[in-house]
């Protein structure tokens, strides 16, 4: 039964020509939303009228006749209509199959905790958006929306309408239009820095004199010229604060602004009361203190965030190579080096890096790095692939139409299992950043009372406004961002990439570290492969090797390099089963290339590892590789075993059991494991209550990366796997016990900027509770306060990473 009666509509009109919407008035086009016997205009109405309705708050529709015309019309409705020409749209969309479009736009009036907890809610607001995720340090919001319902300038109007104007620039899509808004603070920042001067001028004979000047026609002078100062402060100056708090109380949720702009307020009017009722001289000079010193900490906070730059683009994120032909030949490259118009090839499992153009070969592309919908789309020649698409299926070309997206492959790959490896701090932050504003006014308003009753009037004053100020969650909530945001930067310096700061936390918490052999412990290259059986023709030698480029296997790549890379063939086919091996139809020819019960071996006493090679059915014979270990791989494990339990996992035979034994122990090694082996293992341990860290160098451990509590791909010349946590490169495999010093340091930071962010608001609150501190000073100790904690946080990561990271 429904807890809430049905709510009557009188005031909804239907005449044979129009229905209008129950909610906001505006004709309904069609009845294709409603609900009971009521009609919506669009399915945003119609859900906040469910919203209201199954929360008891249908007397919302009492106040006044479609109460929700006044919201709806706050932003014009074609304000951001040109977001929808078809050549403006493609410049921000990241991706769009018609069931789900990426969108990323600059907010550059975000700037709190408490903007972060809105706008990564806005799905609440509109079930439309299926995800929001904000990026702070670049004031970047990342939007997944449906746009069967709701259009991209839609998206734009309903972050304008609760406060956060997307800033547009269709010159330069890449460059965030920046200067504009910094000249305008800028703007008001002299104008307020002017008028905050000149009135404590005028007001140091009053102060000085105790408020008794000789020349009273002068005092009245100087009190009127303060007013006519203080007036463009007031509303001009201060607006930003009124514009951020108001569409924060309209959305039912106070944001940092909010005690800002009531000090703002309390402290002009008070002024106004002073100079025309009691004849004094008011608080101009505090009010404008207030406001120049607020915006001189708002400039200053941005460019100490631009400043200290963790931003993971294309430029210093993902230095992972990728594949371009060049004059037939390919030639592995930095991917940040790729640019448009390249022809890249991407092999089988293989994340495509750009936007490009299908040139050559069967497209079968995963988007489920994406959507989430693993459903492979079938690409022909000449059709457009986005950046995060998987190919699925033989290797093909591409020429790249737009510079490799690394930022957005960042983000997408921060979504996969967003909710398997959770922040725990995630439930504290968002609720103190939600009620802080709150506590505040209670505990300014409980001051205030108190030293009235005391018959403190001006102590009263203080003890109410300076609270509103001085008191910051800022410095307290961010602080963790700035210090694991400076550390990831400081990890990829060093060739280990990090999903996200969640990763960091992680590290700490480690019992156990799982290791694969091949191509994680062992070199992957020509050097110790040999081939024994069937003399091959040189047909033959073309196809294998064909076969064998395909795949992005240690293995596969070894053999392709030893017979020599081939172009031209005909493939058709292609599959590769994870831990057994490949097959393709090659100029005719069916091949398979694996373990010996996957090509068709009888030989039951045959080794595990050891590659088979069969044509049109017959067993040509096989490859041997002998095992190269990683320099530096007998220290790290040394190095490791002391504070955690190791274990290896692999493939491959036991042939190596004796030597790894000195280092692992008998009964920590495990061979001939299958990739359904590997993450049964891993579940297994963490049933144990371990803390498993899995390392692997690809697809065969993609489960076991996946399932561990921190999964690290190992990169060589390959595209990293959005299973993993952590993409490391094969070069400072070595640091891996350095990482986890790092971490630890990391953490040791973030507990020491909590302290010192908590002893600030209590110290702070103390003297303001009291009326002890003027509101000038509140509002220089606030930004200051987080100037303070993110070079706090920030310089000492960067002492920790010098110390723990470096060659």
């Amino acid at each position: 039964m429904p807890k809430f009666a049905p709510v009557a509509n009188p005031k909804q009109q239907s005449t044979e020509s129009k229905t209008t919407c129950f909610h906001c008035g505006e004709v309904c086009n069609d009845h294709e939303f409603h609900l009971e016997d009521k009609y919506f205009c669009c399915f945003g109405c119609k859900t906040v009228y469910e919203i209201l309705r199954d929360n008891d708050l249908c007397s919302y529709y009492d106040m006044q006749e479609h109460p929700g015309i006044t919201q709806k019309n706050k932003v014009a409705a074609n304000k951001y209509s040109v977001l929808d020409n078809q050549s403006v749209r493609e410049k921000f969309i990241r991706f769009a199959d018609g069931n789900q479009t990426h969108v990323v736009f600059y907010l550059p009036t975000m700037h709190c905790s408490s903007c972060i907890w809105l706008l990564e809610h806005m799905h609440q607001m509109n079930h439309a958006v299926l995800q929001s995720r904000v990026d702070f340090p670049k004031k970047e919001i990342t939007l997944v929306f449906d746009e069967s319902k709701i259009s991209l300038g839609e998206v734009a109007a309903m972050l304008d309408s609760i406060g956060y104007e997307p800033l547009l620039s269709l010159q330069d899509i890449e460059k965030k239009p920046e200067k504009q808004l910094q000249k305008s603070r800028l703007i008001k920042i002299g104008i307020s820095g002017f008028a905050f001067g000149n009135i404590m001028m005028m007001a140091f004979p009053e102060y000085l004199a105790g408020g008794a000047v000789e020349d009273v026609s002068l005092q009245i002078l100087f009190r009127y010229l303060s007013l006519i100062l203080a007036l463009p402060v007031f509303f001009y100056c201060a607006g930003e604060f009124y514009t951020s708090s108001w569409k924060s109380i309209k959305n039912k949720f106070l944001n940092i602004d909010v005690p800002i702009a009531l000090a703002i307020i309390f402290t002009f009017t008070r002024s106004l009361w002073a100079v025309f009722v009691e004849h004094e001289g008011g608080y101009f000079d505090s009010m404008t203190g207030i406001v120049f010193f607020m915006l001189v900490g708002r400039y200053f906070q941005d460019l100490t965030y631009k400043t200290i730059s963790f931003d993971r683009d294309y430029k210093s994120y993902f230095p992972l190579s990728v594949a371009l032909v060049n004059d037939g030949a390919e030639q592995q490259i930095p991917l940040s080096e790729i640019k448009e118009g390249d022809v890249i090839v991407v092999r089988n499992h293989e994340l495509i890096p750009a936007d490009a153009l299908l040139i050559l070969g069967k497209g079968n592309i995963d988007y489920s790095f994406v959507t989430g919908e693993a459903d492979p789309v079938d690409k022909k020649i000449g059709e457009l692939i986005y950046a995060g698409g998987k190919q699925v299926g033989a290797a093909i070309q591409l020429k790249v139409i737009k510079p490799v997206a690394q930022s957005y492959l960042t983000q997408l790959w921060n979504n996969i299992n967003a909710n398997h490896k959770e922040d725990e701090r995630k439930d504290f932050v968002q609720t103190l950043g939600r009620y802080f504003a709150l506590i505040v006014l209670v505990l300014s308003a409980i001051a205030s009372i108190f030293w009235i009753v005391q018959g403190d009037m001006e102590r009263a004053a203080d003890a109410f406004i300076t609270p509103m100020i001085v008191a910051c969650p800022c410095a307290l909530l961010l602080s963790a961002t700035f210090t694991n945001g400076n550390a990831i930067r400081y990890f990829g310096n060093f060739g280990i990439y990090l999903k996200n700061a969640n990763v960091i936390a992680a590290f700490n918490k480690i019992t156990t570290i799982v290791f694969d052999k091949t191509g994680t412990l062992t070199q992957s290259n020509t050097t110790g492969t040999s081939y024994n059986g069937d003399v091959l023709s040189s047909e033959e030698r073309i196809c294998v090797a064909t076969l064998a480029a395909q795949s992005n296997h240690p293995y596969s790549r070894a053999i392709a390099n030893m017979l020599g890379k081939s172009t031209g063939a005909e493939i058709s086919d292609f599959k590769e089963f994870p831990g057994k091996g490949i097959s393709a139809k090659i100029n005719g020819n069916e091949l398979s290339l694996g373990a010996a019960e996957f090509v068709g071996v009888e030989n039951k006493t045959v080794q595990h590892g050891i590659t088979y090679v069969a044509i049109n059915g017959k067993v040509k014979g096989h490859f041997n590789f002998a095992n190269r270990y990683r320099e530096g791989f007998d220290n790290m494990v040394n190095n490791l075993k002391g504070n955690y339990e190791l274990y290896l996992l692999s493939g491959d035979n036991d042939s190596d059991r004796t030597y790894l034994s000195s280092y692992f122990g008998a009964n920590k090694l495990y061979f001939n494991q299958t990739p359904h082996d590997k993450l049964a293992f891993i579940k297994q341990l963490q049933a144990q209550n371990k803390h498993v860290m899995m390392l692997g160098d690809g697809l065969n451990d993609a489960g076991a990366l996946q399932q561990s509590d921190i999964g690290i791909a190992v990169s060589q010349n390959s595209n990293f796997t959005p299973a993993s946590d952590v993409v490391m490169d094969v070069n400072q495999l070595s640091k891996l016990e350095r990482l986890f010093k790092f971490a630890k340091a990391s953490k040791l930071v973030i507990t020491g900027s909590f302290v010192l962010s908590i002893i600030y608001n209590v110290i702070g609150l103390y003297f303001a509770l009291q009326g002890m501190l003027a509101p000038v000073i509140a509002a220089i100790l606030m930004p200051l306060s987080t100037i303070t904690i993110v070079s706090f946080t920030t310089g000492m990561t960067t002492i920790a990473a010098k110390r723990l990271l470096k060659k």
